[in-house]
């Protein structure tokens, strides 16, 4: 599985961190910035990293600023997103088995990097259920279809 990965300053290095986690684990990873502690917008990175998904190019991203919650707030702007901000192990299990999320948001100022490793291997790893969830996400999709013909 091909894995986006992105920060702003706040999340770098947490991000580089969690690169050579993904690579011991055997998942590829495609970083598209940012690559200092120098300030920057989260959003230019947020989505660059939903594009690698939109476009085919990485299966899911994984985005990582301060809190997560910018990142998140940028990334679930663009239809066929379904970002999530897990702060815990439970929370990204739940978001894949329920929600098919295909971004997950980490906060590099809320949890640590063992956690934060922990967190991401259990959300590359889990499945989607489907059954009674996919209902709920056609018709997430059928509110974003609406909301875009518009």
């Amino acid at each position: 599985m091909r894995v986006a990965m992105a920060s702003d300053h706040g999340g770098y290095l947490l991000k580089e961190e969690l690169k050579t986690a993904l690579a011991n684990w055997g998942f590829q990873t495609v970083d598209v910035g940012c690559n200092s502690l120098e300030s920057v917008d989260y959003v230019d990175y947020a989505e660059q990293a939903v594009a690698a998904v939109l476009n085919g190019e990485c299966e899911r991203a994984i985005l990582i600023c301060g809190t997560g919650i910018g990142m998140s707030i940028a990334a679930n702007k663009f239809p066929g997103i379904r970002a999530a901000l897990c702060h815990d192990y439970f929370s990204a299990q739940a978001t894949r088995e329920h929600n098919d999320s295909n971004v997950l948001c980490l906060g590099a100022r809320v949890i640590g990097p063992g956690l934060a490793e922990s967190i991401v291997k259990v959300w590359l790893n889990t499945g989607f259920s489907g059954g009674r969830h996919q209902r709920r996400l056609d018709k997430i999709n059928a509110i974003e279809k609406r909301l875009l013909s518009k």
